[in-house]
């Protein structure tokens, strides 16, 4: 008899609970963890065997902030984030998701804002969008080839834009009437049944529309009023569902609001998560409001506040202008509206528009957070090679003129050949390792699926699991591994209420073997690969294979050795849609059939 299908031979167990590592076997059999031994245990010759001597076994890493939500629809392997240990990813944040909105209002509302090429979005809506509501959404996924398990928050954008139209709901002269107030309810309350965590909202104004009908309008959420925000507040209250909200950048003054609606004050507390605790050089104090606010909303509140923490240097990377920190400021709005670039080659040469850029660049008391110092863009591809690897500032300075102007001129020549790479957060040690202690401040804003070109954190938690291992390696340790570990796995399961984040005898087998002799520096090295399913764009990835020993969903390896088993992501997939407080059992889709999980003869 085959006792069972995979064992985790010798490696230091953690349950994802928050407790201790051991050093421990885990077997598999049908998908669930079956036994965790101290003892070695027995495998024969149908038993797939992951050794794990000196390596950490943990469950899957949760990434609780994606934009997958187009990615999904093409290929539905996610790699990039499979290969680093992701086993659940959430979708449907910052208020845009693809349920109820049609192909074409969907690719506008997703294109612009996470900077994916509009073409391909639409292409693959309208190709591959045989959904109109939540369940069909649901049902349409777990047909698919999934490599992670998916959970989804429904757009508040998307819902709204689905009810009122897309020109009504982003029209600053009209609001939702009482009929559309009740439809969009009713909307949220299907979604909820069909096992969406809640709801995302977003009040950032940097995000627009793409394409030609609306194009440069902020999302739809942005136009909704405060009695819209609360009534759909107290229908996640009834229904214990989450608000995921993205406040106001530039004035951070609506931070209250999603504080005081956490509060459960005489009534049932609100789950709120809110992007970002962020350690900014713009603003360098902020960073100190983020333990307060989690206080005040959590322990006098009695609310259920977190914040959303990226572990890692926020650095991002702009072929020319393209890049969402110009919404910030006007000028930068102006030159992102024109799409065609001869457009505007022509504005940004127009010596009023720049003196109007000039003028928004300098203003040294405007909310922010790009600190704007053309001293921390260093040039990293251009056609003038004897310019990369400095500073878009030394190049001012030689050619004797305002950085602003020396920037513009280098758009204008190369466009998008001119590549450069600035920090925007996150820079300082001890504040990043303060904030991940801070109590209220959890893992996410990964941002995988988005902004292909400018960054690539689909590596997070191994990312903090490097920061962590470094720091005890050196002597002076800032927070236990086993802490670490929850912190990227059951904290977050716990908080959107997902059948993920631990593997305990019962649970469903979806788990990493993490490498510590692989966290090393290149967990932040540069690294590119194209993305044919949306149009061969050569979007940025992370390319750190030796810390990620083996990936295992639904109890099947899928990944090892830098490499993934044939066949996954197309012809088989292990992951599915998972609906909030209520257990999914494992299981793997192949060519369309489910099927159970079987034994491996392989070893890894």
């Amino acid at each position: 008899m085959n006792q069972f299908d995979v064992v985790v031979r010798g490696g230091t167990y953690f349950d994802g609970t928050g407790a201790p590592g051991r050093r421990a076997d885990v077997g598999i059999r049908d998908g669930h963890v079956a036994a965790v031994s101290e003892t070695p245990l027995p495998v024969d010759g149908r038993t797939r065997v992951v050794e794990a001597e000196g390596r950490w076994v943990m469950p899957g890493f949760v990434d609780a902030h994606t934009h997958y939500d187009a990615e999904l629809v093409v290929a539905p392997g996610l790699h990039e984030s499979v290969r680093h240990g992701v086993t659940t990813v959430l979708v449907g944040n910052c208020s845009i998701s693809a349920v109820y909105s049609d192909a074409l209002d969907v690719a506008d509302l997703f294109s612009r804002v996470e900077a994916l090429p509009r073409e391909s979005v639409l292409a693959a809506m309208r190709e591959r969008k045989t959904w109109r509501t939540p369940q069909e959404w649901a049902k349409a996924l777990d047909e698919l080839a999934l490599g992670p398990h998916v959970a989804s928050f429904l757009g508040h954008s998307d819902v709204r834009a689905s009810v009122m139209g897309l020109g009504r709901s982003t029209d600053p002269a009209h609001r939702a009437s009482r009929s559309e107030m009740k439809e969009i309810e009713r909307r949220i309350s299907e979604a909820l049944d069909a096992g969406f965590m809640g709801v995302s909202t977003m009040t950032n104004p940097w995000d627009k529309l793409d394409g030609d009908r609306y194009r440069s309008r902020t999302l739809p959420s942005t136009h909704a009023s405060w009695k819209e925000f609360r009534r759909v507040s107290r229908l996640l209250r009834r229904r214990d569902g989450v608000l995921q909200g993205v406040p106001n950048l530039n004035t951070k003054v609506d931070v209250a609001f999603y504080v005081t609606t956490s509060m459960g004050l005489f009534r049932k507390p609100l789950r709120v998560s809110l992007l970002s605790a962020a350690d900014t050089l713009a603003e360098p104090w902020v960073n100190r409001i983020f333990a307060p606010l989690a206080f005040v909303a959590n322990r006098l509140g009695r609310g259920k506040f977190v914040w959303q923490h990226l572990p890692t240097t926020f650095q991002v990377w702009a072929d020319g202008i393209d890049l969402v920190v110009f919404e910030e400021f006007g000028s930068g709005r102006e030159a992102l509206h024109l799409k065609e670039e001869m457009g505007r080659n022509d504005l940004l040469r127009d010596e009023a528009y720049r003196r109007w850029f000039r003028e928004d660049f300098e203003k040294r008391f405007s909310p922010r957070v790009w600190h704007r110092d053309f001293d921390d863009a260093r040039i990293v591809e251009c056609p003038e090679e004897a310019l990369v690897g400095r500073t878009v500032g030394d190049v001012a300075r030689e050619r004797g003129l305002h950085p602003v102007d020396c920037f513009l001129d280098l758009v204008v020549e190369h466009g998008t050949a001119f590549r450069w790479t600035t920090v925007i957060a996150n820079a300082r040690e001890k504040v990043a390792q303060r904030l991940l202690k801070t109590p209220g401040v959890t893992i996410g804003f990964s941002d995988a699926g988005a902004h292909l070109r400018n960054m690539a954190f689909y590596n997070f938690g191994i990312c903090l699991l490097e920061r962590v291992h470094r720091a005890q390696q050196a002597g002076m340790p800032f927070i236990p591994l086993e802490q670490a570990i929850h912190k990227l796995t059951g904290e977050l399961a716990d908080i959107y209420r997902l059948d993920a984040g631990r593997i305990r005898e019962g649970d469903r087998a979806d788990l990493v073997v993490v490498d510590p002799a692989g966290l090393d520096a290149s967990v932040k090295e540069y690294a590119e690969a194209p993305l044919e399913e949306l149009g061969g764009v050569r979007r940025m990835v992370n390319r750190n294979d030796a810390a990620v020993h083996a990936t295992i969903i639904s109890g099947r390896v899928v990944f090892g050795r830098g490499e993934f088993e044939p066949g996954f992501g197309t012809t088989f997939g292990t992951g599915s849609f998972l609906p909030a407080g209520r257990k999914v059992a494992p299981r793997v889709v192949e060519r369309g059939a489910e099927r159970e999980v079987g034994p491996r003869s392989q070893a890894s």
